[in-house]
């Protein structure tokens, strides 16, 4: 976690503000870098660990969705061109579509890390900047046309080669595999006090003790 972190401050770094949006405040633009990173930190967390086609990120996913496609039914998503975003006639596409969503969406506007590669996570030469609206439009996008898979499928990959390597049986889910793995075995001394097994075992043991006394 924390690698991931220290890569977020410098990309939120890298990629300061347009100054107009804080007045050239060193502490907003600290805090906005931090908001946008916890921000961006939970949000990979959550399609690593969740099949990202099943996630809700507004109440109002179904109207973004409709409408980005409606309005960038070309644009290409699984790994975007900032050109597509930043120039100025694509800036002119956006806005209308932005301004739909203010009072819609809360913090429409706020600044947000969007990835490009939608296979990578939030490095510094794979960041832009984005209002909120155009990350969730892109994002939910790429949830439901199965993009962000590929960040689920990898990271999901990783953990049962990680379990596999050490010999544990796989768990249903990715975080908590590993320790089900060594609480199963206590609880299965725990839960099945009434159960044959124990008994069975039980009877062996008092059997060798007799035996060996």
């Amino acid at each position: 976690g924390s690698r991931v972190s220290g890569e977020l401050v410098s990309v939120a770094h890298a990629l300061s503000l347009p100054a107009e949006s804080y007045g050239n405040d060193p502490d907003i633009e600290m805090a906005w870098a931090m908001k946008a990173m916890q921000h961006a930190e939970v949000y990979y967390k959550l399609i690593s660990s969740v099949d990202p086609q099943f996630l809700k990120l507004t109440k109002v996913d179904d109207q973004i969705y409709s409408e980005f496609r409606e309005n960038f039914e070309k644009l290409r998503i699984d790994v975007l061109d900032p050109e597509e975003l930043k120039s100025e006639s694509a800036k002119e596409k956006w806005r209308p579509f932005c301004l739909k969503f203010d009072g819609v969406v809360e913090d429409f506007n706020y600044g947000t890390l969007l990835r490009l590669d939608c296979s990578q996570g939030y490095t510094e030469e794979n960041t832009i900047f984005a209002p909120r609206i155009q990350f969730l439009a892109i994002e939910i996008a790429r949830n439901r046309e199965g993009y962000n898979k590929a960040v689920y499928t990898s990271v999901q990959d990783k953990e049962e080669e990680k379990e596999g390597n050490q010999g544990r049986e796989k768990g249903t889910d990715s975080g908590g595999a590993e320790e089900k793995g060594a609480n199963r075995e206590r609880e299965k001394a725990k839960s099945n006090k009434g159960e044959e097994k124990e008994k069975g075992a039980n009877k062996e043991i008092s059997k060798s003790g007799e035996t060996a006394m």
